[in-house]
């Protein structure tokens, strides 16, 4: 039988999440639950007042925290500073503002010129992510303005849309040097912002483009033609959105315009894919996809 937090334990814990808060600690996650009912694993020491918080204790104290029993607690500690508005313009502003001028992870340090935050109509009902900027992206600031992104707009236009009416934005916002794949971690350190993102735009539908984009958001380790040809029920990690009417969407998985450029025979199983997220909002499709 589950139980209930004691009401004093319970607004001792609130306070203490709202302290890591306003440290800049967000992210909590959940133990698997113990053989003690009620157990809360969470340290009740403060640093002295004045006293600076040194990186070892900022990571201590953000471990997770198991609770057992009482699941709206979890709704404090998913709540993120943009959820306080409603405005998603307002709310991926404070997004931008939270992540600052990273350095978070190495990309920082190895020839970046800007953070490629994301770009497109915050109401989208339709958002594409991709794997990371490039060498114009990182010139620009803005995701997909390549030869990749031009190859994007074509395969957005076809759909029937202008690239103004979705959101475009990358696994991680800081280009690997010489445009190789982002390493593991980068992509943990850098996709709890994407996700704050998605949960703010509340799209309908989010379509990955390419495996980096597909196995981060899926948290999951297939090969594309696995991955291809289906809708997945999503919901962004560590992150809960502020209308309560949205629950998630759909994620389908397509080709990288990159990995199209390489090899164009694949365009047309691409288009396959768009008119399958077509489709699903209800969109005509067009006779044929993307030159």
């Amino acid at each position: 039988m589950s139980r209930t937090l004691d009401p004093e334990l319970r607004r001792a814990l609130a306070a203490r999440i709202r302290y890591y808060n306003d440290m800049g600690i967000y992210d909590f996650y959940r133990r698997p639950p113990s053989d003690r009912a009620g157990e809360i694993a969470v340290s009740t020491n403060q640093p002295e007042s004045g006293e600076e918080m040194s990186p070892r204790k900022a990571t201590a104290v953000a471990k997770p925290v198991a609770i057992q029993g009482d699941e709206n607690i979890f709704d404090l500690i998913a709540l993120k500073p943009e959820q306080s508005v409603s405005d998603p313009v307002q709310a991926l502003k404070i997004i931008r503002e939270d992540l600052g001028d990273c350095t978070r992870c190495v990309l920082h340090k190895q020839g970046r010129k800007q953070i490629v935050f994301g770009v497109g109509n915050p109401t989208a009902e339709l958002m594409f992510v991709g794997e990371g900027p490039g060498a114009d992206e990182d010139e620009k600031g803005e995701p997909f303005v390549g030869r990749a992104g031009q190859l994007l707009n074509n395969m957005i236009k076809a759909m029937g849309i202008a690239r103004e009416q979705v959101y475009i934005a990358n696994i991680v916002k800081c280009r690997p040097p010489g445009n190789r794949t982002p390493e593991r971690d980068e992509c943990e350190t850098c996709s709890p912002f994407l996700m704050r993102q998605i949960a703010a735009i509340k799209p309908k539908v989010v379509v990955a483009l390419g495996a980096v984009a597909a196995k981060t958001l899926l948290a999951m380790n297939a090969s594309m033609m696995q991955l291809r040809g289906r809708f997945y029920d999503f919901r962004p990690a560590g992150v809960r959105s502020n209308d309560p009417n949205w629950d998630g969407c759909k994620l389908a998985v397509t080709y990288h315009p990159a990995f199209l450029l390489r090899d164009p025979r694949q365009k047309g199983e691409a288009w396959k894919d768009l008119q399958m997220v077509m489709k699903e909002l209800g969109m005509k499709a067009s006779a044929k996809g993307a030159e």
